[in-house]
């Protein structure tokens, strides 16, 4: 029997491994090997003209980034982008969730029109919002004809809303996603708590703030952290808005585009880019885990916070 026990446990160690290769494999191949390459570039000036060549430059490519005024303005607009966006889609979606959660007339009527926008493309989406905020838009033909402008703005292409036109964009089409998220969690509440708040005299406002909010604590958490790690992502609306130069006066122009930018549209600065990019993955990672800290993520099931 003694015997046997270590054939047996050899056995189920490859079965194990068997079964995690196919996911090791995939992770090594598009996620650990690209990672090493990339800090491999950051620390070269890298040609990919003609036959491509490395040379080594050590920390210059880091040193380039932190004295170049294009990337402390992608820095700031990234920065700028995220403090006002994750903030109300969260507030908003938790809102939104709430309300659909409570029981109202048509509420899965409602839930179904919410979530379509998260089924459009963000190309789509960015196209949509250009015409709704162009010149002769709907937009400015509303605020026009309600006398708040006296004549139309050019919100695309005005330095002072480009940005801002993005963030509404991006808040519109990411909150239905995150209303879900919500909605799955507050399924788990017992409604014998919102009764007795009720009993006790507590308004929807109470309810929501000394029930749901601790409840849900680690939902809030993974969307903040979603949310967080989504915007400083920005590209693909700005991209779009911008034709990829960052415009008008580089009021759109993010940390990605900006990486994009040195890595495809000019010569010999892939290595730069790569250095740009590993900052944006150190920027992204300690933001996260600061709002993980500040958060409290590690709470107990009754909402308390963890010893």
């Amino acid at each position: 029997m003694n015997s046997n026990k270590p054939t047996r446990k050899a056995k189920e160690a490859a079965q194990g491994i068997s079964f995690m290769l196919p996911t090791i494999i995939i992770m090594t191949v598009f996620t650990l090997i690209p990672i090493i390459y990339a800090l491999f570039l950051s620390l070269n000036k890298v040609s990919l003209v003609g036959e491509s060549s490395y040379q080594f430059v050590g920390l210059k490519n880091y040193t380039n980034a932190f004295q170049d005024e294009r990337v402390w303005i992608a820095l700031k607009n990234t920065v700028r982008y995220v403090i006002i966006v994750v903030p109300c889609q969260t507030i908003l979606a938790l809102l939104m969730a709430s309300l659909l959660n409570s029981g109202i007339k048509f509420q899965n009527t409602f839930r179904t029109i919410f979530f379509l926008p998260t089924l459009t493309s963000s190309s789509a989406l960015t196209m949509i919002f250009m015409f709704l905020f162009s010149l002769t838009g709907p937009v400015n033909n509303i605020l026009v004809d309600f006398g708040i402008l006296s004549e139309p703005i050019n919100f695309i292409n005005e330095t002072q809303f480009a940005l801002g036109t993005i963030m509404v964009m991006n808040i519109w089409s990411t909150v239905p996603f995150f209303m879900t998220i919500y909605l799955a969690g507050l399924q788990d509440i017992p409604k014998t708590m919102y009764e007795a708040a009720q009993v006790d005299g507590a308004n929807a406002w109470k309810r929501l703030t000394r029930i749901t909010v601790p409840q849900i604590a680690p939902i809030t958490n993974y969307v903040l952290l979603m949310g967080i790690i989504g915007c400083f992502q920005l590209f693909d609306q700005a991209y779009i808005i911008s034709g990829g130069s960052g415009g008008p006066n580089n009021a759109t122009l993010t940390l990605s585009l900006i990486i994009y930018q040195y890595a495809f549209k000019s010569f010999d600065t892939m290595g730069y880019a790569s250095a740009i990019a590993i900052l944006l993955t150190i920027i992204i990672f300690v933001v996260s885990m600061l709002a993980r800290k500040l958060n409290k993520e590690d709470v107990n099931e009754d909402g308390g916070e963890a010893s």
